[in-house]
């Protein structure tokens, strides 16, 4: 298994490359990632290339069993490259160029920039290819970052115009699709199509949704030119780039990662004060872009921040998320980073080790992963996430409601973040997948929300459910057409039929104001999961259900519109059915629901465990290894109802036992 850390040989004195050799190997570290924001002395002057420095260290970590990694230093252009070429910076929405001084200030479309980091790319392809310390490559660094996916200069707008021209055909058909006729915004050439600046006022949101859309297919572009060169003179490496969780999602991270021979991702647990299950979350949807392990290319090894530091992570914390990751499909784990860097930005975001260099307790935990990691790898590095549930990640519906997002408080990204919380909370495995996926794998399947619906789409969900799939959709789906206009049809639009329902009326009640809803007694009274006549909130949004097709599962108890349906069920003949929440609602609303559905979906929980206790599980020679994580900084009680055996101490866990705060086990069975 490859343990490593982002290394910076160029911030310190060449004396202090041994000693950070060592010490690394001592840690277990056999991967370094180097030279993504080098490339100031990588070419000093343009055409002028010097790169002995970096062949040394690679050559001197290299001697101790140190492979690396090296990133496209594309992220940081010198200032010499933004000086003789202003105009590959990137304009704000604002019409504001921005200036030198901050990493990924390009326009990624920008034909100057993309030849420049062509020839950077090249000469590094040609001088690394062969060389056997070098073992992959990262393409630039976090796609996307610091608001930079979207420019809007006088080359965007004639790329986006063309974009158009492409994808629309005619004008006829761009001018409906945008819905034009509105305040006289008919173009009748292709040149008159502008870019949703802020000058403008409110823009059209069908013209700039399709602007999100050029804007992530154009920074794919950009990296696929990148993969192309270094494919072509270095096929034998492999080849990523650092993505950034579920939260990012200005770019298609489906398609970005097309190209990728694998994805990795940076995880920064207490930059935002993530719960478990965020990171969770995070981490299935890197495994599932491509349905295969990742890496994690930027784990967290200390505090982070710039100007204010945010919370130190307690002992036992970082080996934690390291297991965190192992356990939902991590095959490599990269600390960010190997020393804390004195001066500029990031002086104040922790590495492994301090300013002062001097080894202390977040090393010597680093280096106890790295030596239990070492004995268990084997067991799991290539393993798989049993097949479970799954849950639909549309970038159209994303995109479409960041846009636009219909009431005070409603988020894409927080009611998906509910959906999956429930999930995660009852131990059920969980991939993450787009809405043409093949779903035949998954017994439940939940769709937080289709906000942007193609008939392809629902003609996906229909032939699962048909085959005796339970699918789950939740509010404000069925909205829009592939273009962003709003259906013409009775809501849900095109999923009417599959969910047997139509909204009658909805109500936007943004943050401020609530109702609450009751689950039916006689619908909901199982033996398996009885929740009868639970009572739960629900905020920002409501939807008046009208079934004609379907079953009532819970109705609304306050205001105008008490005792009317805000959940169905339709039931197919196979055996499964289609469940419509009509609201958005608290924390329980999810897992009461989500209880019930797992339930009747014949799914089952990997372990039942104490609030705070992770389990997840990977499979790997037809052998299951359970994880139990301890994400509390108490001690905790767990049942495992079966023999086994922890492979990180090689003891025998009997039926009740206790894991201590920030602990882990990884279960085999005896």
């Amino acid at each position: 298994m490859y343990y490593g850390v982002d290394y910076y040989p160029e911030h310190w004195p060449r004396e202090r490359w041994d000693t950070d050799a060592q010490m690394m190997q001592q840690a277990g570290i056999n991967l370094v990632r180097m030279g993504e924001f080098a490339w100031a002395l990588l070419e000093p002057k343009q055409g002028h290339y010097t790169m002995e420095w970096l062949d040394e260290a690679i050559e001197l970590l290299g001697q101790h069993g140190i492979a690396t990694v090296l990133g496209t230093p594309t992220a940081a252009p010198p200032a010499w490259l933004c000086h003789a070429y202003p105009e590959i910076l990137r304009v704000t929405r604002d019409g504001q160029r921005v200036t030198f001084g901050m990493r990924r200030p390009y326009c990624p479309g920008n034909d100057w920039y993309q030849q420049l980091s062509a020839k950077i790319v090249l000469a590094m392809a040609e001088h690394y290819g062969q060389n056997p310390h070098v073992i992959g490559w990262q393409i630039d660094n976090e796609l996307g970052c610091h608001d930079s996916t979207r420019c809007y200069c006088p080359e965007c707008q004639k790329r986006f115009q063309l974009w158009a021209k492409q994808k629309y055909k005619s004008l006829d058909a761009l001018n409906a699709g945008w819905g034009t006729t509105v305040w006289s915004q008919i173009y009748t050439a292709w040149e008159q199509i502008p870019l949703p600046w802020s000058t403008s006022g409110a823009s059209n949101p069908n013209l700039e949704l399709d602007f999100w859309r050029f804007s992530s297919d154009q920074m794919i572009a950009y990296q696929t030119r990148q993969v192309e060169i270094l494919c072509r003179q270095c096929p034998e490496k492999s080849i990523t780039t650092n993505l950034m969780g579920f939260d990012f999602q200005d770019i298609d991270y489906f398609a970005l990662a097309k190209g990728l021979d694998y994805v990795s991702w940076d995880n920064f647990p207490l930059l935002n004060r993530r719960e478990p299950a965020d990171t969770a979350l995070s981490h299935a949807t890197m495994r599932s872009l491509k349905d295969r392990p990742f890496w994690v290319m930027e784990q967290q090894a200390g505090p982070t921040g710039a100007q204010i530091m945010n919370d130190t992570p307690k002992p036992g914390q970082l080996r934690l998320w390291a297991y965190q990751a192992l356990a939902h499909g991590a095959d490599a784990m990269v600390y960010f980073r190997w020393r804390t860097c004195p001066f500029n930005t990031e002086m104040f975001w922790h590495g492994i080790l301090d300013h002062d260099g001097v080894p202390r307790r977040r090393y010597k935990e680093i280096a106890q992963v790295g030596q239990e990691l070492g004995r268990i790898g084997r067991h799991v590095i290539g393993g798989a996430t049993p097949k479970a549930a799954a849950m639909i990640l549309s970038y159209d519906s994303s995109f479409a409601l960041e846009l636009q997002p219909n009431a005070k408080g409603m988020s894409y990204s927080d009611l998906f973040s509910r959906f999956h919380r429930a999930l995660h909370e009852l131990h059920v495995p969980v991939d993450i997948v787009a809405p043409d996926a093949d779903l035949t794998p998954y017994r439940l399947v939940v769709v937080p929300t289709l906000h942007l619906v193609r008939e392809e789409w629902v003609a996906n969900l229909e032939r699962y459910v048909q085959q005796g799939g339970w699918l789950v959709i939740g509010p404000r789906s069925g909205v829009k057409d592939k273009t962003n206009c709003v259906s013409t049809e009775t809501l849900p639009g095109l999923l009417r039929n599959l969910c047997g329902i139509e909204v009658d009326e909805y109500v936007a009640l943004g943050e401020y104001d609530d109702n609450a809803i009751l689950f039916e007694s006689q619908t909901l009274g199982t033996t398996q999961a009885d929740l009868a006549d639970a009572v739960c909130a629900t905020h920002v949004w409501c939807e008046i259900l009208n079934p004609f097709a379907a079953e009532t599962l819970a109705r609304y108890t306050d205001s105008y519109y008490a005792d009317k349906p805000a959940i169905t069920l339709r039931r197919s003949d196979s055996g499964g059915g289609t469940v419509y929440v009509g609201t958005i609602g608290n924390n329980g609303l999810y897992t009461v629901l989500i209880t019930w559905l797992v339930a009747h979906s014949r799914l089952a929980s990997l372990l039942k465990a104490p609030d705070g206790v992770e389990i997840t599980a990977r499979e790997r020679n037809g052998v299951s290894h359970l994880f139990v994580l301890n994400h509390t900084d108490q001690e905790q009680l767990v049942r495992i109802p079966y023999r086994s055996r922890d492979l990180i101490s090689d003891r025998a866990i009997e039926t009740w036992t206790t894991i201590e705060p920030y602990g882990v086990y990884v279960l085999v069975g005896a």
